[in-house]
């Protein structure tokens, strides 16, 4: 049973994901704002870079830590914790994305959504 103590709009939520990726250095933080894209499947994609598969797994944990601890949302499915190259965080209205730089480049989200708004988000590690 998916556990929830409230609620929180999508923009919120976006915000709380990128703090996360950015207390654990999360590289060339960016998000897409797929709400008025026509059949989109979410509201935002939320997609990070990580430098080693120790880092891309710190980087989902501490996003996950921020949201449940803030508001008590969990995802609703994860995907790729045990090979560590792109885990998939899905809140539903904002779907996270944490790739090694190579998976990144060689799918090319943001090139995919490139119609949609794109927001980077500063780090320090960028």
């Amino acid at each position: 049973m998916r556990e929830t103590v409230t609620k929180i709009n999508s923009d919120i939520l976006c915000q709380l994901i990128t703090e996360g990726m950015q207390d654990k250095k999360g590289i060339n933080i960016v998000v897409l704002d797929l709400r008025q894209i026509r059949q989109a499947i979410t509201d935002f994609f939320v997609i990070c870079s990580g430098s080693s598969p120790n880092h891309i797994e710190a980087i989902a944990d501490a996003v996950e830590d921020k949201v449940y601890k803030t508001c008590g949302e969990l995802p609703w499915q994860r995907e790729g914790k045990e090979q560590k190259e792109w885990i998939l965080l899905d809140y539903v209205d904002v779907v996270v994305h944490v790739f090694r730089k190579e998976r990144r480049d060689f799918y090319a989200i943001e090139d995919l959504w490139g119609d949609a708004p794109q927001q980077q988000i500063a780090s320090d590690s960028d």
